[in-house]
């Protein structure tokens, strides 16, 4: 079920651009759906490791933030995410594990928690901007 966020999160993400890096159709549709609704662009998407370097590593690719799925068909996503932070762009994890899934290294990152709903999706997007770390 999909439950509203508050003003101020959405008021937040409004105008983004969100980079979205999910392998499971399904998921990647619902996401793109909220962020939709949230008045986000979506960026890419990729479902695939090499296809999610490639747009994060292309500084012609404008991005504000990305939501980065951990296991992309097999392959951990973090050399996406070194990528990303090397560039400086704000990101949050997508699993089922929590923090407590991520190395040592990528637990100050905000997660969504899948499952997950609107309300999640716009108050961990929210922290990855604001730079508030996990959530």
């Amino acid at each position: 079920m999909l439950t509203k966020p508050s003003a101020v999160g959405e008021a937040t993400l409004g105008g983004h651009r969100i980079f979205l890096v999910e392998d499971e159709a399904l998921v990647l549709m619902l996401l793109e759906d909220i962020l939709t609704d949230l008045g986000c662009t979506i960026v890419g998407p990729a479902s695939r490791l090499a296809e999610a370097l490639a747009i994060a590593t292309d500084p012609t690719a404008a991005m504000d933030a990305a939501v980065l799925d951990v296991n992309i068909r097999g392959e951990a996503v973090f050399p996406v995410a070194e990528a990303l932070a090397a560039r400086g762009v704000p990101f949050a994890f997508a699993t089922g594990y929590g923090a407590a899934g991520l190395p040592e290294q990528w637990r100050d990152r905000p997660v969504l928690p899948k499952p997950f709903d609107q309300a999640d999706v716009a108050r961990v997007i929210a922290h990855a901007l604001a730079g508030t770390g996990s959530v």
